[in-house]
C-alpha cells in the first residue's frame, strides 16, 4: 500500500518528557489510522529536560510495540512536518477545557498554513486529564518512582532519575 492509499496521520508535540496522557493517544490513533507517526519538536517557551534525540529515542522505546507507529524529530512548523510526511491529518491531544482555547488557535493557524492538512482532536482518557510533562517536572525530584507512574511510563522515569541523579 502506498502512502497516497494508506491512512497515514502525524501526532506532533515536544514529549519532554513523554506521559501516560501521550500513550494514551498514541494507542488510540494508531487503531485509527494505518500508519502514524509521532513528530517531535521543539517548543522555544519550554525549557526541555531531555535533548531532542533523547526524547525520539524515549518515546521510539515506549511505542516500539505498536507496529505502525514510527518516531521522528523535526525542527520548525508542525504543519509543515505533516505536509513533508506526505499526510493530511494532524492529530492533536487535549486534556481539559484550558487546552482547547491554544488548540483552537493553533488549527486555525494551521488551516492558514496549509488548508489542505485536517485536524482531529482526541481527548485524553479521563484518567490523565490531569498529565502534563510541566506537572511531572515539578514533582519529579520530589516523588516516589510509584507516585511517578500514575504519569509517566516506567522506561521515562528511569530516564529521568539518570538525568537527575547528582553527579559525583
Amino acid at each position: 500500500m502506498s502512502d497516497s492509499d494508506s491512512r497515514l496521520a502525524i501526532y506532533t508535540g515536544s514529549f519532554d518528557p513523554l506521559t501516560l496522557g501521550h500513550l494514551n493517544v498514541i494507542e488510540r490513533s494508531s487503531r485509527l489510522v494505518d500508519r502514524l507517526i509521532v513528530g517531535i519538536g521543539i517548543n522555544l517557551d519550554k525549557s526541555p529536560l531531555f535533548t531532542i534525540d533523547e526524547r525520539v529515542e524515549l518515546v521510539s522505546r515506549v511505542t516500539a510495540k505498536y507496529k505502525n507507529v514510527e518516531v521522528r524529530k523535526f525542527s520548525g512548523l508542525a504543519v509543515h512536518f505533516v505536509r513533508e510526511c506526505g499526510a493530511r491529518v494532524m492529530i492533536r491531544g487535549v486534556r481539559p477545557l484550558t487546552d482547547i482555547a491554544a488548540e483552537f488557535t493553533m488549527t486555525i493557524a494551521n488551516r492558514q498554513l496549509d488548508p489542505g492538512i485536517e485536524t482531529v482532536f482526541l481527548m485524553a482518557d479521563g484518567e490523565y486529564a490531569h498529565v502534563s510533562s510541566s506537572l511531572f517536572k515539578q514533582i519529579a525530584p520530589l516523588a516516589g518512582d510509584a507516585e511517578l507512574a500514575r504519569f509517566v511510563p516506567q522506561e521515562v522515569i528511569d530516564a529521568v532519575r539518570r538525568k537527575m541523579k547528582p553527579a559525583k
